[in-house]
């Protein structure tokens, strides 16, 4: 059994085919767009971090192979070690280079060596006057052998030649681009730019602009555009900064994944992970009230899954984890699954409502309040019903786990003169439907142990401090 999800594999002949979100058709669309605009471009595929944006542009990247463009795939967290970009970028295109055209490469490099040689004093001479007082350390460092005089001079000069440095070398990079891909676009895919140093995201994108905008490229972007102007922000020390405005001076077209259709992601969880191994099982068959629940598991994770904006990073995450939780209940053990994958799923989305019903710090009426607001489900005659089941369990449970067991107060009252039960709370989810709630009440009580439940029950398993069974 996986412990965690792997890396979904991409068949060569046909990239989109372990593609559980059917999103072949989106590729279809943006291969059109490269197709339309040849000459070049800066595209941001912008999507949340943990929405699959990594293992589309990957499957997309194949998909442009397999239609004779050429490729790059940058991943810039993974290289943000480098201090200059400009070295990584060049590094990439470096792969691109036959015996044909290794020569026309070499040339731009040495275009590219010019732009670092120029760019190299400023830098020098900037961090001399952040860390160094000594003014002949300093000197020393940047090469200064002229006098304070000349400084003003040597930097007029220096400008000039790296202005026509950096012409040079979009020439010559034009020229290498031209002879490499056999008159289509060069696609260079930049990913998880959100994801690296702040000041190294804003120089990849400064170098894009200045260095390679040249013709035939076509960058692609995967970014979180939110996180993205975050780091814009902190680089330039101004939360003002109008991030979305900066952007735009890098980014000619902005693309947003669509979100896949309702339930087709944890559905491929559910049996990525293997849960009916445990729920149908020949030992938990034996026993009649444990029959449904593999039904329970996977309506609750409807709930929970196709009402709210959960990314496909967290949905992974609480199966991965539920699924060796469940490892330490025996096959004859209640799971209640309606509150185990509930609590499994605030342990990682909602943590501090967690750990407060762990510490027993809110009463009945706060986690019924939090509970409904955490949710965020639309109440209706398909939903409420199984709202108020998980409102229930989440109730009781918290309730037998919140009192010393000697001297706990029951959440019902008997009126003798009708000889029924009256709860002494009220639903939450539906308050005009009370006799419905007490009846789940009554069936959660009646006759099984499931009532008797305390939320340390599941807390211990899901926390991992029962013995997982191998």
């Amino acid at each position: 059994m996986n412990i965690k999800h792997t890396e979904i594999e991409i068949d060569k002949e046909n990239p989109f085919a372990n593609c559980k979100l059917d999103r072949k058709k989106y590729s279809t669309v943006l291969t059109n767009i490269v197709n339309s605009y040849p000459d070049g471009f800066v595209l941001a595929l912008n999507n949340k971090w943990g929405t699959g944006k990594t293992t589309f542009v990957k499957m997309w990247e194949q998909d442009l192979r397999n239609n004779d463009f050429q490729t790059l795939y940058f991943n810039a967290w993974e290289n943000d070690f480098e201090n200059n970009p400009l070295t990584a970028l060049m590094g990439e295109l470096k792969t691109l280079t036959t015996k044909d055209t290794e020569p026309e490469f070499k040339k731009t490099l040495k275009k590219a060596s010019a732009i670092t040689k120029h760019i190299a004093p400023i830098i020098a001479k900037a961090i001399a006057d952040k860390y160094i007082d000594t003014n002949g350390v300093k000197e020393a460092i940047v090469g200064v052998t002229k006098g304070l005089s000349d400084v003003f001079e040597n930097e007029v000069n220096t400008y000039e030649k790296k202005k026509k440095s950096i012409a040079d070398f979009r020439e010559s990079l034009s020229h290498f681009i031209a002879n490499t891909n056999q008159g289509k676009p060069l696609i260079f895919i930049v990913d998880e730019l959100d994801r690296c140093r702040p000041n190294y995201a804003v120089s990849i994108l400064e170098q894009i602009k200045h260095f390679f905008s040249v013709p035939n490229i076509v960058f692609i972007l995967s970014i979180d555009k939110v996180q993205l102007g975050n780091a814009i922000k902190g680089v330039y020390g101004n939360d003002n900064i109008d991030s979305d405005e900066y952007l735009r001076r890098f980014i000619d077209l902005e693309y947003s994944i669509p979100e896949p259709e309702e339930g087709s992601f944890y559905k491929y969880l559910y049996e990525y992970f293997n849960f009916s191994e445990f729920f149908q099982s020949s030992e938990r068959k034996k026993y009649h009230e444990l029959l449904r629940d593999e039904n329970n598991f996977l309506d609750t994770c409807k709930l929970l899954f196709t009402n709210t904006k959960i990314s496909l990073r967290q949905q992974e995450k609480i199966f991965s984890h539920s699924r060796l939780a469940l490892r330490s209940f025996s096959n004859n053990s209640y799971v209640v699954p309606h509150l185990f994958i509930f609590l499994t799923y605030i342990k990682v989305v909602h943590n501090d409502f967690y750990k407060s019903l762990k510490n027993k710090s809110l009463s009945l009426l706060e986690v019924q309040e939090k509970f409904i607001s955490i949710i965020k489900i639309k109440i209706n005659d398909e939903t409420k019903s199984e709202l108020m089941w998980l409102e229930m369990y989440l109730i009781n449970a918290y309730n037998n786990y919140h009192q010393e067991t000697y001297y706990k107060k029951s959440l019902v009252e008997r009126d003798p003169e009708l000889g029924v039960n009256n709860l002494l709370i009220t639903s939450i989810v539906s308050p005009d439907s009370q006799r419905e709630f007490v009846s789940i009440y009554e069936s959660i009580n009646r006759g099984r142990r499931e009532g008797s439940l305390d939320l340390s029950h599941f807390t211990k398993r899901i926390d991992l401090l029962e013995n997982i069974k191998t």
